[in-house]
């Protein structure tokens, strides 16, 4: 299969980029790295009348640290983050994401942002930037705005951007020195979608964790008041107080009906606190 025609344009920078799109009144499509968009294109899943070429676009490839959180463009690649080219500041937990997405091709190629917009709750950036708290700055020709990382996502293949809008940079809080992290995920073999993420960001000593269930067939589950999860309090040896009955009850209330699904979910959720445990 080839795609449906459709018209193309590569803007030089990221202005000229907002202005197509604003004044794109056609169905359009942003391609970035493509890994998610080329195939489907291809198959003529999605045909849209025009395509934005972003990979040209300076502005999205910057990655800073600001203080407290890393800044990254949304056209940095998984690869990038996997060999060391941006700052870390989640002691190698998004290293160690990074270097688990796909084949080294799709991470050689494939973008945070691209991977985000796209929404597919199988993608891991979905899960693991929920649990590390991050922030989105989402960007038309009039303006920005914040949204948070677990607002983005609001179904599968569903996120909050608006028409004209791209997601332009992504704001990860540095971890804390006694937190903890746990992020594990279940392929039927290597490099394939998942289909049960657990992520895991727990700080004993201030009693608090972001626990994200993902790769469910809607937006990732995100835990913020984790404490019933280990039978009321998070510290000391909270691995030996999590009560997987209690994340069975959030599957099933949150429309997982398939007892043996849940049972996947729970397991692979069980092995991300020990892992933040170890």
């Amino acid at each position: 299969m080839k795609p449906a025609p459709f018209s193309y344009e590569r803007p030089r920078n990221l202005k000229a980029a907002l202005a197509v799109l604003g004044q794109a009144s056609d169905s359009v499509k942003i391609i970035a790295g493509g890994q998610s968009l080329a195939p489907m294109l291809n198959l003529r899943l999605v045909q849209p009348q025009m395509i934005v070429d972003i990979t040209a676009l300076a502005e999205l490839k910057q990655a800073e640290r600001h203080g407290d959180e890393l800044v990254l463009g949304a056209c940095i690649t998984h690869a990038d983050i996997e060999d060391g080219r941006t700052p870390d500041v989640t002691r190698g937990a998004m290293h160690r994401v990074a270097a688990g997405i796909a084949y080294r091709a799709v991470r050689n190629r494939g973008t945070v942002g691209g991977s985000l917009s796209h929404a597919d709750p199988a993608a891991d950036w979905v899960s693991a930037l929920a649990a590390l708290g991050a922030k989105l700055t989402l960007r038309s020709s009039a303006g920005s705005r914040m949204v948070a990382m677990d607002e983005f996502v609001v179904g599968a293949l569903e996120c909050a951007l608006r028409a004209g809008e791209i997601v332009e940079t992504i704001h990860v809080p540095a971890m804390g020195a006694t937190a903890h992290w746990g992020y594990v995920k279940s392929c039927r073999k290597t490099g394939e979608f998942a289909h049960a993420i657990g992520a895991v960001l727990i700080d004993p000593s201030a009693g608090t964790a972001r626990i994200v269930i993902g790769a469910i067939d809607a937006a990732p589950i995100v835990i913020t008041d984790a404490a019933k999860l280990f039978g009321g309090r998070i510290a000391g040896d909270y691995k030996g107080r999590f009560d997987p009955r209690v994340a069975d009850a959030i599957l099933a209330k949150a429309g997982v009906s398939n007892a043996a699904h849940r049972h996947i979910h729970v397991s692979v959720l069980t092995r991300a606190v020990r892992e933040a445990a170890a």
